[in-house]
């Protein structure tokens, strides 16, 4: 299972990541988006569905760095 440090780095990530989009609403937008999958995620306890939400994450990111 995925360290709590790995997760927050993850959201940390994505969120800078978020913040450099130059439009002001695809950058509100993607910064809520972000935070409402973390938040959905935060209390999931099945190690197969963390695994698979960190993945999807770790996809996401690489998409907005692009």
């Amino acid at each position: 299972m995925a360290s709590r440090t790995y997760i927050l780095s993850l959201y940390k990530q994505m969120l800078r990541a978020g913040e450099k989009f130059p439009s002001y609403n695809f950058r509100n937008y993607a910064i809520r988006r972000i935070q409402d999958a973390f938040r959905e995620g935060k209390m999931e306890t099945d190690e197969k569905k963390v695994e698979i939400l960190l993945q999807k994450a770790e996809e996401n990111l690489g998409i907005i760095k692009r």
